[in-house]
């Protein structure tokens, strides 16, 4: 074949030989694999995805809303009062918010695609959100005159708190607890309706919570879009709370 001769002095241009759908469906397939490697290992070490199966937490969260959780919290960011949290069941405390898994294989098959993902409900199905409200050493009492609870002897102002509409006390019963080494005292922010740890006397943990059964900390309502939100800690309710006895 006889070759148009080069213009301006130029050399001829060689045109690429196409690379077929086969090579287009080999890089498709590394891309797939390089997406799915990477969302595990985010999953595995850094952050995964639940929702949220009661109203245990309103108004800060919302029936079936989805948080994102820092799961580097407590292993390598500490704890604080007031983190929202999500954690194993301490046993006994999932009488209600147990979520049915998959009841057909098409919804278990996409609910392991979004497992890869870290986005599945499927490994939630025996974990709790609340919130910290005494870490380990803090005494904790509810309520005094104006119906708020006290770490350390200090009253705190709970914003997040839903109350009673026939009531201004933060809680409908009063406790008086001393939290033990490597464990939390947690409660919903939708007080009246909770199950937390007033509510567990008579369990293995006694109402406490390990801290090696934290997952880690929620920090976003990343579904529906309509809520998406930073959640906070309230740094300010807990500002004048000194440090817990050790």
């Amino acid at each position: 074949m006889v070759q148009s001769p080069p213009r301006d002095g130029q050399p001829a241009l060689r045109r690429r030989p196409g690379r077929g759908a086969a090579g287009f469906l080999r890089d498709l397939v590394v891309i797939v694999v390089v997406a799915v490697l990477a969302s595990f290992l985010i999953k595995t070490f850094l952050v995964r995805s639940f929702f949220i199966p009661s109203e245990s937490m309103q108004n800060t969260l919302q029936v079936h809303d989805r948080i994102l959780v820092n799961e580097l919290v407590p292993g390598l960011i500490p704890l604080q009062r007031g983190d929202v949290i999500v954690f194993k069941d301490p046993g006994g405390w999932l009488r209600q918010d147990y979520v049915a898994p998959p009841s057909n294989p098409l919804a278990a098959a996409g609910e392991w695609v979004l497992s890869v993902f870290g986005l599945s409900t499927q490994d939630a199905n025996d974990h709790l959100v609340k919130r910290v409200i005494g870490l380990p050493g803090d005494r904790v009492t509810c309520c005094n005159s104006l119906g708020q609870l006290s770490v350390n002897g200090v009253p705190v102002e709970e914003p997040y708190v839903v109350k009673s509409s026939a009531s201004d006390r933060v809680s409908d019963q009063d406790f008086d607890v001393t939290v033990p080494t490597g464990d939390l005292w947690v409660m919903g922010d939708n007080r009246y309706n909770s199950e937390d740890s007033r509510y567990h006397p008579d369990a293995p943990g006694k109402g406490f919570v390990p801290t090696s059964d934290v997952v880690g900390r929620a920090f976003v309502v990343s579904w529906p879009v309509s809520h998406w939100d930073w959640l906070t800690n309230y740094p300010s309710s807990f500002a004048g709370v000194g440090p817990p006895k050790r």
